[in-house]
């Protein structure tokens, strides 16, 4: 490949191509400039500039650069990704095209850091969470915009964007409080679409086993100097058992317009969900049914200016009616859960650069809110739900207004971050709280680096949390917020056809909440545990072995392990969420072009789980279970050739049996058969 040289003050820079400086990009999000080079499992590797005109010959370096993908100024350098002393993974277009998915929780199931336990398949609902961590301590973004939902996190992934329409994934390992607020309390996950392009028409079409069905059709153009993007998906199937059916229809839409001082982004999401819901929240009732409706817009201007800044506004509102029977309710069961939330957020990101380094700050207010007849406290007048015989006869709202600042110091081979969030939130009478943290990061030489980083967190109770009461569940509105400091280090190393990284974490919980109870004939209740402690590492290898040693070897291998230890105080509760996390995880995965429009994707999922659930067996409760551990390998064989894409893809192919919940059944063996065709115009 080819190499490229910028000079700047007699040093040089090496740009890796696929990493434009979007602010929507997690790591700008962060308020840093970036330039990265994308890998399955990330590494990079940073080396102060002059070291690297120094130490490597760059006619050596097989590299395609695209000088257009970064920023190269004189009065204002740019942070390099690989600077960042966090562990961030990152999945770009090219790998989501190859990985035999059909949807963004089951692609972050092949990064060993995160844990994705499904109730519906192929995007219908999982609960994701990072390193231990349960899935509301988990911050989601749609380009660079917190879309978390504040009712449950059951409710994160349900997206307006389909595979097709995303450029790339990042997530950030271990929390981010002090730059995004509350809810980033174990990770972040950013989920970044692809940007408008050369006029052009998609159409792709998948079928497969249990009647699945999946149709996507996209298209972008531009009006002036207006680009656009818009996209619809709708896919759907009967079911891998009784009741598991579901259709799932979306709509996405971008655009973008760039002047000289700046840049505006505006998008807009749908996404409607039908699905059986088989067990999902308790097997005593099987004939459970759920219908979501998510609707999000957002707005952002980018600046160009010295002095950086990037104002946005942002709205979601999101509509669930949750029918425990699906037909033939008995006498007893009297009215569905409908529950509506409106969140509205706007913010303000700067940052400039000085001698002394790069100053980040900025502030953000959130209204959170939501009208249901089980959530809230009680409404004096009851509101109509639109479209049912039903009200509203609670509610419930909250505000968080937050601010930052941050500075990023250099030193030779030293980078040193310190930052601070301070937070407010409304009624829950804690006052401004403080959240400071630190990076630090040493490069040895351009092969080896060393980051160590500490950050505290906070996490507020969802409104299910604090208020929901079911036949087999009971709120708690005294609960208090989490609280958590935590500490990680580690090396990453780069070297010819090897990469990776290795860090050890360390997270002291207080308050963390969880669903628990002291027998099987208790509702699950959910409590303040007084400490919940974790202890856990993780190592990354990627193998680049074509590169060096010929078409006759895989292009690319990975291996990733896990491993997390969380210690609890002595209790004698029975745990729904929390104490259930994966203690091992191990995944590898290999990428082998066979020729040269041909390519297989295999992928290894070993899964380990602490804790037990309670097993329902023929309409009795029998008692406490251990989690079993088991192994999935999927795999995807891609033919491509210009415009056009056939694969055919194999999910679970040993047909195991497990269980990512108790109770709820996962799928066995998936076959899945697609075709996708491109149009450009010129």
């Amino acid at each position: 490949m080819k190499k490229s040289r910028v000079k700047y003050k007699a040093q040089q820079i090496l740009s890796f191509k696929k990493w434009g400086r979007k602010s929507y990009s997690l790591f700008l999000t962060l308020n840093r400039t970036v330039k990265i080079s994308v890998l399955l499992v990330i590494y990079l590797l940073s080396s102060p500039a002059v070291s690297l005109a120094n130490m490597i010959d760059t006619s050596d370096v097989k590299m395609q650069f695209d000088l257009d993908e970064i920023e190269v100024n004189a009065k204002r350098v740019p942070v390099t990704f690989s600077q960042i002393a966090r562990i961030i993974s990152v999945i770009d277009t090219k790998e989501i095209e190859a990985a035999p998915v059909q949807s963004i929780d089951e692609l972050l199931e092949y990064i060993a850091g995160v844990d994705v336990r499904q109730r519906g398949t192929k995007g219908v609902q999982s609960d994701v969470s990072i390193r231990g961590g349960n899935f509301d301590q988990t911050l989601i973004l749609l380009n660079g915009v917190n879309i978390t939902d504040p009712q449950t996190g059951h409710h994160n992934f349900n997206l307006p964007v389909s595979l097709s329409q995303i450029d790339r994934i990042e997530v950030l390992e271990g929390p981010a409080a002090r730059v995004y607020g509350p809810n980033a309390f174990s990770g972040a996950i950013n989920i970044i679409t692809k940007l408008p392009g050369s006029k052009s028409v998609s159409l792709a079409i998948s079928i497969g086993s249990f009647n699945y069905f999946n149709t996507n059709l996209s298209a972008s153009f531009d009006t002036g100097k207006l680009q656009h993007l818009i996209a619809v998906n709708r896919k759907n199937s009967k079911g891998y058992v009784e009741n598991t059916d579901f259709v799932i229809s979306n709509l996405f839409y971008l655009n973008q317009l760039q002047l000289k001082k700046g840049k505006f982004l505006f998008q807009f999401g749908e996404s409607k969900k039908d699905f059986g819901a088989n067990s999902f929240y308790t097997p005593k009732y099987p004939n459970q049914f759920e219908q979501t409706k998510t609707y999000f817009t957002s707005a952002k201007w980018e600046s160009t200016s010295k002095l950086h800044f990037t104002p946005a506004v942002y709205w979601r509102r999101h509509h669930d009616k949750f029918e425990l029977f699906r037909s033939n309710p008995p006498d007893w069961y009297k009215t569905h859960n409908y529950h509506l939330t409106n969140v509205f957020g706007a913010g303000l990101n700067s940052w400039f650069q000085w001698k002394l380094g790069k100053t980040a700050f900025g502030t953000e207010i959130r209204s959170e809110n939501i009208l249901s007849n089980v959530l809230g406290e009680e409404l004096e007048n009851p509101v109509q739900v639109s479209g049912e015989n039903a009200e509203f006869t609670k509610a419930k709202s909250r505000t968080s207004i937050s601010g930052f600042f941050e500075h990023t110091y250099y030193r030779e081979n030293m980078i040193f971050t310190i930052g601070v969030l301070g937070n407010n939130i409304s009624g829950s009478n804690l006052g401004w709280n403080f959240f400071p943290g630190l990076d630090v990061s040493y490069d040895f030489t351009i092969v080896l680096k060393v980051f160590a980083s500490y950050n505290t967190s906070l996490r507020m109770p969802t409104f299910t949390d604090l208020y929901y009461s079911g036949p087999s569940n009971i709120g708690n509105s005294d609960l208090k917020p989490e609280k958590s400091s935590s500490v990680e280090g580690g090396f990453k190393l780069k070297y010819e056809f090897i990469q990776g990284h290795f860090v050890v974490f360390y997270r002291k919980g207080k308050d963390i909440i969880d669903w628990v109870k002291k027998s099987n004939d208790e509702l699950w209740q959910p409590q303040n545990l007084t400490r919940l402690n974790s202890l856990g590492s993780e190592i990354q290898f990627q193998l680049n072995l074509k590169k060096y040693y010929g078409n006759k070897l895989p292009d690319k291998i990975q291996f990733s392990y896990l491993y997390n230890n969380v210690e609890k105080e002595n209790i004698d509760f029975i745990s729904n969420y929390v104490l259930d996390n994966l203690k091992h995880k191990f995944v590898t995965s290999l990428n082998q072009t066979i020729t040269k429009n041909v390519s297989i994707d295999l992928k290894f999922v070993y899964q380990d789980r602490d804790g037990t659930f309670t097993r329902f067996e023929n309409g009795t409760w029998v008692g406490e279970v251990d989690y079993k551990p088991f192994a999935l390998l999927d795999g995807k064989i891609l033919y491509h050739n210009k415009n056009l894409s056939i694969y055919v893809s194999i999910n679970n192919i040993f047909n195991y049996s497990y269980y990512d919940i108790g109770n709820v059944v996962q799928p066995g063996r998936w076959v899945k058969s697609g075709i996708s065709y491109q149009i450009k115009f010129n």
